[in-house]
């Protein structure tokens, strides 16, 4: 895109002070900031970004620790299911 060196960076900036002035500089940059974020948004569909979470339920431990003790009576008795 573009190539800037920082004494352009700078002489943009202090043209800018001199424009706007201290006090509506940060509200410049503010509404400059937002303006590329929305512009990127719109061209890389930004929507699928805003989809919900999944959500996800607690396990809990003493669960697990009953199916492995079930699963180890499973092994040691393989006939009682049959």
């Amino acid at each position: 895109m573009f190539s800037f060196s920082m004494p352009e960076l700078v002489l943009i900036l202090v043209i800018a002070l001199v424009v706007f002035g201290p006090g509506k500089l940060p509200e410049v940059g503010k509404a400059l900031g937002k303006g590329i974020q929305e512009f990127r948004r719109a061209t890389t569909g930004g929507d699928q970004a805003k989809e919900e979470p999944i959500q996800v339920q607690p396990v809990k431990v003493e669960t697990i620790k009953e199916e492995k003790k079930e699963e180890k009576k499973e092994e040691k008795n393989p006939e009682d299911k049959k």
